[in-house]
């Protein structure tokens, strides 16, 4: 007998922190194909609906600076800091090809050698 295939789900976090970076998902301009459904935003504050007592976010859209508020958190999704920096942790430290190596990964080397050797790491 054929098992039914599955869907695979990701499990939602419950709470967000204030200054969180998030993935949101505007559903309605999802499902009816309308572009700029889904953006990057950062977690200003959370507050509960006098209604249904369901915790709602409000966020900033990091692309365009502009509030957006009221966001349920069935749509948003935790962007971690260790994805963001997985380039970085990841390195290719023993490749003599520096071009191996994403922008973020040199330029994160760079600071730290130059701070390594004693002159400023201001970066300009």
């Amino acid at each position: 007998m054929a098992q039914q295939p599955r869907t695979q789900t990701t499990p939602t976090q419950t709470s967000y922190k204030k200054g969180n970076l998030v993935l949101f998902r505007d559903a309605e301009r999802f499902w009816l194909g309308l572009p700029g459904h889904t953006f990057v935003g950062r977690v200003e504050r959370s507050w509960r609906h006098a209604d249904t007592g369901k915790v709602l976010y409000d966020l900033v859209e990091l692309s365009g600076n502009r509030a957006r508020a009221g966001i349920d958190p069935d749509y948003m999704r935790l962007l971690p800091p260790a994805d963001a920096m997985h380039d970085i942790d990841t390195a290719p430290l023993t490749e003599p090809d520096t071009g191996a190596m994403t922008p973020a990964a040199v330029a994160w080397l760079r600071q730290h050698l130059t701070q390594d050797n004693g002159k400023p790491s201001v970066q300009r």
